[in-house]
């Protein structure tokens, strides 16, 4: 009886067991085959915005695996359930895309690529997030070389003069015009930077226009060719219809004389035969 006992027990495992094989099979064939949905317009947009808020946290961290675990966890919150590594993939995708549009018009642009502009303002923020940064190394190290010769001369002057108040004002005016000369080098250099920023894309898009006027005028080179080759073509079928139309011509003609022959002889032996 407890064998029996023991048999049904081992038997009614061994079939939960198959049970929760059986539905944990039947779960990653469902994960497999929805692994890496599709992305749509309305998701991905809702990418760029979240990668264009931490763009200027990926530029200062190297290791950037638990930004991309960020990015994952705000689309959750969003309702796009996207690992780490989709969202990785997914942004060198666009990028590689990105930077093969470059010279692409601007109506097929659209139509191949509708995230271009998302990912220009991305790449122009960051652009200028970088000319920021070295206008104001510039301006530090600046600063830096005035503050140490104003420390000496202050050296200089306590040790001639202790007692005499009028240096002390000096000084101040000397400090307030340093600092006011070393902001108007910062904005100096500022502009300048912006200035050199503003003739390469001056100069990008000059090359650009260049590249699009010569590949419009290959293209209007090789419609007048094309043109030029149908002109002959059509010339040519011409003056084949005009001798298929001559041949034809002289065919029927040909056919009516042997018909006037045929015709008299036929009316030659009928008279002979009327008169026989």
């Amino acid at each position: 009886m407890e064998g029996h006992q023991f048999h049904h027990k081992n038997q009614r495992q061994h079939q939960q067991q198959q049970f929760h094989q059986n539905i944990n099979n039947t779960i990653n064939v469902v994960d497999v085959s929805d692994r890496f949905p599709q992305w749509s317009i309305q998701e991905t947009r809702e990418f760029l915005m979240i990668r264009a808020e931490l763009d200027q946290t990926f530029m200062e961290t190297k290791r950037n695996k638990q930004l991309w675990e960020v990015i994952s966890n705000h689309m959750k919150e969003k309702g796009y359930h996207r690992s780490a590594e989709q969202c990785k993939c997914k942004w060198k995708n666009l990028v590689t895309r990105y930077k093969g549009c470059e010279t692409l018009e601007t109506e097929v642009l659209k139509q191949q690529f509708p995230f271009y502009n998302e990912l220009q303002t991305i790449f122009t923020a960051r652009m200028q997030r970088m000319l920021w940064t070295k206008a104001e190394e510039g301006s530090k190290k600046k600063a830096t070389h005035l503050s140490t010769d104003d420390d000496e001369d202050d050296g200089n002057e306590e040790s001639e003069a202790v007692s005499q108040k009028g240096s002390s004002r000096k000084k101040k005016k000397a400090k307030v015009d340093s600092e006011s000369g070393s902001s108007k080098s910062f904005f100096r250099n500022l502009k300048e930077i912006l200035d050199d920023f503003m003739r390469q894309q001056l100069q990008i898009e000059a090359q650009w226009m260049e590249a699009f006027e010569a590949r419009e005028n290959e293209r209007r080179l090789r419609e007048m060719e094309w043109r030029q080759q149908m002109e002959v073509l059509e010339n040519e079928r011409l003056l084949m219809e005009q001798r298929w139309r001559e041949r034809e011509e002289q065919r029927s003609i040909r056919e009516e004389a042997r018909a006037e022959k045929r015709d008299a002889l036929i009316t030659a032996l009928l008279n002979k035969l009327e008169r026989q």
